[in-house]
């Protein structure tokens, strides 16, 4: 019972994406203690974000079975600050890589939005009307603003990784 509130307690501090075990669940004692064989490696940044591809406009893409999410980074809504207006396309619109299809308002600026890739657009974050600040608040996930086909997979090896997207912006304050 206190190993399962120990691993409650470290999944809710430190990785949404970990399953929190049930009381249901019974996991021999030897599953939980480490291998001494397996490597183990430190990271930074969280599984989620170490996935994504970033344009020097500030937006992300996730590609998963061919579909791009897409979102801003948390250094664009930083910079923002509190959003209070998100203007998304109409599903079915094609975008070309860089073309512009929306904006966000904060309460300082407004910022227009580019696709960071080619494709059509399957879906919008509906949540976004009514709960602009959910970019704010989670831009990585539920603050999320469309979801695209993506046409032209090289034009990938054009954006930036985690690393480059850092250095990036570490640039741009100096």
């Amino acid at each position: 019972m206190a190993m399962r509130a120990a691993l409650r307690c470290l999944s809710a501090n430190f990785s949404p994406r970990l399953p929190q075990l049930s009381s249901a669940a019974q996991l021999p004692a030897t599953r939980l203690l480490w291998r001494s064989d397996s490597a183990r490696t430190l990271r930074t940044s969280s599984a989620l974000s170490t996935a994504l591809k970033f344009t020097d406009k500030h937006e992300w893409v996730r590609v998963e079975d061919g579909v791009g999410t897409v979102g801003i980074s948390n250094y664009a809504q930083e910079a923002l600050g509190d959003v209070v207006y998100c203007g998304l396309p109409e599903i079915g619109q094609r975008l070309e890589q860089l073309e512009e299809f929306g904006a966000l308002e904060s309460v300082k600026a407004a910022s227009e939005l580019y696709s960071p890739l080619t494709g059509e657009v399957t879906e919008i974050n509906t949540e976004l009307a009514e709960n602009p600040a959910l970019v704010n608040k989670a831009c990585y996930a539920e603050g999320w603003l469309i979801k695209m086909t993506i046409e032209k997979p090289e034009e990938l090896d054009g954006l930036m990784d985690q690393a480059a997207y850092d250095k990036f912006t570490k640039s741009l304050e100096e």
